[in-house]
């Protein structure tokens, strides 16, 4: 608009609908977003419960060591980044942008030149032995002058065109590591909840050789993000992480938090942890990599939403 250019620009969501895979516990910072929508305060934005106290500890089996925070989240939220998605989704459709939900990019389309022009979509309809349903629809090619992969952590696409284009080798970007995280999402008892508080926590139950560490956000309406973060390189093949959060939810200091709670949500997601260092060239012939698909999540503040929007806005 700025230009007074005509640009038709087009987004592609695998999920049933904006948001549906986008799964994080949130404390955002929100300077990405002041430089795009300046605005956001005052256009019911669901970013609404700032960060009131924000505490570090760690546990043993039965207690919880207070630490000084290594982190400051003065200024931020705590959100459902899901929600932000689907809001920020509505905005660009004002703009003229075209969002297409439940279309998966599953091919890369070159021109004669080697040079990427779009994606292809997956054919949909295939019953398991191969044949087609009644309900087949072959897939569709997307062309434009610029390609963005914005797969989140370890995208397929991203991958190929890492390795085809050796982004690593020509960025000087070492091999990139990766955790998993689980989280649920509760409803506690009213005089247990605390809008805008965040705890972070090391130690129990992870051993001293495996990387790792938990939150507990609270959000408004009396709901709490609860999770445990596992490096993937942990050493005991018998650990079972999603078994290691069972255990941290009954560690004393959690295990009254959560009594007469109920559970509202639940999933989980792999995140980068590799860090700047991890970083390839993001740039290819034809487009460019952004936010955790290329590995900006910035692992000391255990910060990637506002480092994702700011690979995408320059």
């Amino acid at each position: 608009r700025a230009a007074d250019t005509d640009l038709s620009v087009c987004v592609l969501e695998k999920g049933a609908e904006v948001g549906a895979h986008v799964l994080s516990g949130n404390v955002f910072e929100p300077r990405a977003l002041d430089e795009l929508i300046p605005k956001w305060r005052q256009e019911d934005a669901p970013i609404r419960v700032p960060v009131s106290s924000d505490k570090f500890w760690m546990l043993t089996k039965n207690k919880a060591w207070t630490l000084p925070s290594p982190f400051d989240n003065k200024g931020n939220y705590v959100i459902s980044l899901s929600q932000l998605v689907r809001w920020m989704s509505v905005k660009a459709e004002e703009l003229g942008v075209e969002v297409y939900p439940g279309f998966a990019a599953s091919e890369i389309l070159y021109d004669e030149n080697q040079i990427v022009a779009g994606v292809a979509t997956n054919d949909v309809g295939i019953a398991k032995d191969g044949s087609k349903r009644e309900t087949f629809q072959p897939g569709v090619e997307l062309r434009g002058r610029i390609t963005l992969l914005a797969e989140g952590c370890r995208g397929s696409l991203s991958e190929n065109i890492i390795t085809n284009h050796k982004l690593r080798e020509s960025g000087q970007g070492q091999h990139q590591t990766y955790a998993l995280g689980i989280k649920e999402v509760w409803e506690i008892e009213e005089g247990k909840h605390k809008p805008g508080s965040v705890v972070h926590t090391v130690g129990w139950p992870l051993d001293m050789k495996t990387y790792g560490g938990s939150f507990l956000y609270h959000l408004d309406d009396r709901q709490l993000a609860i999770g445990l973060v596992v490096a993937l390189n942990y050493r005991n093949p018998f650990l079972s992480p999603y078994d290691e959060f069972q255990k941290f939810k009954q560690h004393p200091a959690i295990r009254t938090l959560l009594e007469g709670g109920t559970v509202l949500q639940y999933g989980a997601r792999t995140l980068n942890e590799g860090g700047f260092q991890s970083i390839p060239n993001p740039v290819f012939p034809g487009g460019a990599i952004i936010g955790c698909s290329a590995g900006f999540l910035n692992v000391p503040k255990i910060k990637g939403s506002h480092t994702a929007m700011k690979s995408a806005l320059y």
